[in-house]
């Protein structure tokens, strides 16, 4: 019996494993297809680029072997490189004729990214090549991109949310004081308002102050582009918005020149074969942001060997890796960046670098450590920043250096400030769960920060002046950076965040623009003619990637927060993650909530 048990226990694993083995090579044969698949894409003629504005629009993304699997559009996730360096492959394509745009439901896209998108739109209308778009509902984001097209169709039934903009922030002041926790601050700077949800209920006035600044200069930005294309007024568009033409008839939007057509989706192929001429409806070809761009990457460098890098730093900057959080999104660590950017100032290849910004700040000391690398680089060949959504604090910290800085109009750049934030939890543990701590000290200050007490004074003294000396450097930092002085620099700091446009008219940035034209500068800058454009850090292929999705619950779980929480999962992280923050920091005011 004990034999036959064993045999019938081995054949049971051998099986077990036989199984694992097979569906391994399976899968390594699928992701191998995938991946063969995505390199050496046929353009045929006759061919339209669809673009779809669903779900939210990242800087990069990571491919996904099984995106297909996803059923929520919401959770959808585009690159931005993507979709630009497609555009541009579709201007210059002849077997591209025109582009398609899909208005879903696009939920997450800062105003500096769909300005970007729009801007590739307008230098691609230049090759007399058509664009139509068509949703059943356009976000205020998505008709914005799309209201260059040609042909804006929209559902007879169809809405556009257009009721213009707004920013807000969520407070955790009475949540704090309820489990009976408060932050103790120490801050420079009138408009570093990172800090106010701790420890406030509402916006100060110094922060409403300067949110009605940005909030009118991106919606000046907006509307001034739609009337240009669209051939309506401002005033018009204003008090269309004040009238919420969302609940409005959707008739209006054709009386009013918001749109073309009133049609369904199985119009659509009539529009495009109309724009192209065709005798049939279904004798165009549709190819996809990611094929579409990937003509370009997947090709061989030029000869001349020359390399113009452009490396991303997208997200919290930070000392060390906290990725082990609930959340995927990227991260600026410290110590990762120094080594990438010491490798590319090293490269005799690398003739020049762009660094693509698009962080809201974070760790002072490793944006100190960032700042010293781009100096090393500038020593030894051009640097040139391009600043995505946000470039503030301590993005900016980082950016400051570069020997010219190139910003979108609606860019979220300065917050020149800096903090320092300790919970001090006494209530909580004494009163509501009965904790107590005594402490035995052989010095002064030996518990100094501790979160079962509140500072003493003399100790928030010695705290402020640490605090203060960090805005001194700060400050000194983006003098020298910018050639100006450092009273200057701090006359316009205090925390402040500015718009790209009062950026440049303030000397903060050189440029308006997006990446392209940072990479016409660096080519510029470096003297070179010739050169292949390659984007650092390096990104997994689709093995990687899968071995990532299929040894981590992480991605799933993060893909669930968006779906459920939305908007306010950035929110709900920045909360999660304020635990892992140590340190000065220079981080612009909080996650805001853009109603786009």
């Amino acid at each position: 019996m004990k034999q036959f048990i064993k045999y019938v226990a081995a054949t049971i694993v051998g099986i077990f494993i036989i199984s694992v083995i097979f569906t391994i090579l399976s899968i390594i044969s699928l992701v191998g297809m995938a991946s063969m698949s995505s390199k050496n894409v046929n353009v045929k003629d006759n061919s339209v680029l669809v673009i779809n504005l669903t779900g939210s629009i990242k800087e990069r993304t990571i491919e996904n072997p099984f995106d297909f699997l996803t059923k929520n559009s919401s959770t959808k996730v585009s690159g931005l490189n993507e979709i630009l360096q497609a555009i541009r492959n579709a201007k210059d394509n002849e077997n591209v004729k025109g582009i398609y745009i899909e208005a879903g439901s696009l939920i997450s896209a800062s105003p500096s990214t769909l300005q970007e998108i729009r801007n590739a739109l307008v230098d691609f209308k230049k090759s007399k090549k058509f664009i139509v778009s068509y949703g059943d509902t356009y976000t205020q984001g998505s008709y914005y991109v799309c209201s260059v097209a040609d042909s804006v169709i929209i559902n007879p039934e169809g809405v556009i949310d257009w009721s213009g903009l707004s920013m807000s922030t969520m407070f955790y002041k009475d949540l704090l004081d309820k489990i009976g926790v408060k932050m103790q601050v120490v801050k420079v700077g009138t408009y570093k308002s990172a800090v106010e949800p701790f420890i406030l209920n509402e916006m100060s006035d110094a922060n409403r102050e300067q949110l009605t600044v940005l909030s009118n200069e991106i919606w000046a930005e907006f509307t001034s582009a739609i009337s240009k294309s669209r051939k309506i007024s401002v005033n018009t568009l204003n008090a269309f918005a004040d009238s919420v033409l969302t609940f409005r008839p959707t008739k209006i939007y054709k009386e009013q020149s918001m749109v073309d057509k009133l049609a369904y989706s199985d119009y659509v192929p009539k529009a495009i074969s109309n724009m192209m001429k065709l005798d049939k409806d279904d004798e165009y070809n549709t190819i996809s942001v990611t094929d579409l761009a990937s003509t370009t990457t997947g090709n061989p460098k030029d000869p001349s060997g020359n390399i113009i890098a452009v490396y991303y730093a997208v997200g919290d900057i930070v000392e060390e890796s906290t990725s082990n959080n609930f959340s995927n999104t990227p991260q600026i660590v410290g110590k990762d960046v120094i080594k990438d950017l010491a490798e590319l100032a090293e490269s005799e290849d690398v003739k020049a670098v762009v660094l693509r910004v698009n962080s809201g700040g974070g760790s002072a000391y490793a944006s100190e450590q960032i700042w010293h690398e781009v100096m090393k680089i500038k020593e030894k060949k051009p640097i040139v920043v391009s600043m995505g959504d946000y470039a503030a604090s301590g993005g900016y910290y980082i950016s400051c250096a570069a020997d010219w800085i190139v910003a979108e109009p609606t860019t979220l750049t300065g917050s020149i400030g800096i903090f320092g934030m300790l919970p001090e939890a006494s209530e909580l543990m004494n009163d509501k769960l009965g904790l107590h701590v005594s402490t035995v000290n052989t010095n002064a200050h030996s518990d100094i920060g501790v979160p079962t007490r509140p500072l003493s004074q003399s100790e928030r003294n010695i705290i402020q002046a640490y605090v203060n000396r960090g805005y001194e450097l700060f400050t000194k930092r983006c003098a020298d950076g910018r050639k100006m002085k450092q009273d200057s620099i701090k006359s316009i700091g205090e925390g402040r965040v500015w718009t790209g446009i009062h950026a440049k008219q303030l000397g903060l940035v050189d440029q308006l623009g997006g990446i392209y034209d940072a990479i016409d500068i660096a080519k510029k800058k470096a003297k070179v003619k010739d050169f292949t454009v390659m984007t650092y850090p390096e990104q997994g292929n689709v093995l990687d990637n899968f071995m990532k999705e299929a040894t981590s619950s992480e991605s799933y779980a993060d893909a669930k927060m968006r779906e459920t929480f939305g908007e306010y999962y950035e929110v709900l992280n920045s909360i999660k993650n304020t635990q892992s923050k140590s340190g000065l920091q220079t981080s612009m005011p909080y996650h805001l909530m853009f109603n786009l």
